[in-house]
């Protein structure tokens, strides 16, 4: 499987003796435009990438094979990348985004390291679209109502859901680490090891398939959109992010005494001057920016601080070996691959810019201006016009998600929503 633009798996189903011939044969092929399919299953108008839409062969990747541990039969699955007939990489492939970041970081003699933070939510079985989603009942029988934030009871009313997480998760060699209830009705989250940048990028994109296939196991719904009740707060994918010398393993953020390193500021200033660009990767979709709003926990702006919450860029207080800055503004709606492609190519143009941070602030950054797009066309606007960062990013790339995503917002705009149906129905 890959994963196209939106983050979902896509690929086929072989018995393995015809996966192993098609190594031989490079008969596993996908055509090209699974990556400019919309998160809707149309296409954009303008073809992005070619009326042909040829063949692109995909490459298993070794180090990716992993058991699927809720078949009964014994399966396994790979994440492929993919090539062109000539061997050529697909340069619009969100995995192949990524390594693209990564190479430019290890021209440099840099690797950066990441640690995934992932929200999400339970919500009882819905297979109405026009109805609200509901939290489901745990053991007790009753639903959540108010907020649980760091309940142990309230995590242990779906003890049994967790604990076959846990038990996929270390089926499958997904490195998670804690798990925690959030502030939001029945929504948790699941904290990740720090390590390799695209090692954790196919570990989350593993990990939310086998959340969602384990919560249908249990009757119940898992989501990852950004903001799916109404009246709860939002789910987030925070990223904490450092660079370690490819040779020495030494933390690159911090000086020999301990203190901030000049890389570590330039990091944090390329990530207040682009990121704004890059919030279509970050924030994708029309529910993401319901999300981005003040006083939910979420960020409105590019400030940054030590141990502030409410700032788009938090710096944990640490010691020099894990000193990091932990990239608040992405949804867990977000793509893995490309979420930490964006967050690590803007702070990679700040070291490559060598431009200093705003100062660090104190207090709330809700009483600062917003300062990030407020709606998906305001984001696909920006992104449009960021030349630094679709150089690092791919042009290929920056063209087709561009396309994609107003293929998408036109899709959006065609949809009468409750809202519109409850107060201007009779009232205009």
């Amino acid at each position: 499987m890959v994963s196209d633009l939106s983050g979902v798996p896509r690929g086929k189903i072989l018995p393995a003796r015809k996966f192993l011939s098609s190594l031989r044969n490079k008969g596993l092929r996908l055509p090209e435009s699974v990556f400019t399919q919309t998160v809707t299953g149309g296409y954009p108008d303008d073809d992005p990438i070619g009326i042909e839409d040829q063949d692109v062969l995909l490459v298993p990747d070794p180090t990716t094979v992993r058991m699927v541990p809720w078949y009964d039969e014994p399966t396994a699955q790979v994440i492929s990348d993919c090539v062109y007939h000539a061997g050529a990489p697909v340069t619009v492939a969100p995995r192949h985004v990524l390594q693209r970041v990564l190479a430019l970081y290890a021209a440099r003699g840099w690797h950066p390291i990441v640690a995934p933070e992932l929200e999400f939510f339970l919500v009882k079985i819905n297979d109405d679209p026009d109805y609200p989603l509901e939290p489901p009942p745990g053991r007790s029988g009753r639903a959540e109502t108010g907020s649980q934030a760091y309940g142990i009871d309230a995590v242990n009313e779906f003890d049994p859901l967790f604990e076959d997480i846990y038990d996929h998760c270390e089926a499958q060699g997904l490195d998670v680490d804690t798990l925690h209830h959030e502030a939001g009705a029945a929504q948790m989250e699941i904290n990740f090891n720090h390590g390799d940048s695209l090692a954790l990028a196919d570990q989350v994109f593993l990990f939310k398939r086998t959340v969602r296939q384990v919560a249908l196991s249990h009757k119940v719904y898992a989501t990852f959109m950004a903001k799916p009740l109404e009246g709860q707060p939002g789910s987030s994918m925070h990223l904490h992010q450092s660079i370690i010398g490819a040779e020495d393993g030494r933390n690159l953020f911090a000086d020999a005494d301990g203190a901030d390193s000049d890389l570590f500021r330039w990091h944090i200033a390329g990530l207040q001057r682009h990121l704004p660009e890059a919030m279509l990767l970050l924030a994708p979709n029309v529910n993401s920016y319901r999300r981005l709003v003040p006083d939910w926990g979420a960020p409105i702006n590019m400030h940054w601080g030590y141990d502030n919450r409410t700032v788009s860029l938090r710096v944990p207080y640490s010691d020099a070996a894990s000193r990091r800055v932990e990239n608040r503004l992405s949804g867990a709606d977000a793509n893995p691959y490309l979420a930490i492609a964006a967050s690590l190519a803007c702070g990679y143009l700040g070291m490559v810019e060598q431009t200093d941070p705003s100062r660090p602030i104190k207090g709330s950054a809700y009483s600062r201006a917003h300062a990030l797009p407020r709606h998906l066309p305001d984001a696909v606007e920006r992104f449009s016009r960021a030349r630094a960062l679709q150089d690092v990013l791919g042009e290929d790339f920056a063209r087709v998600l561009i396309s994609v995503k107003w293929a998408e917002w036109d899709a959006y705009q065609h949809v009468i929503s409750s809202w519109e149906r409850e107060y201007l129905l009779l009232n205009v």
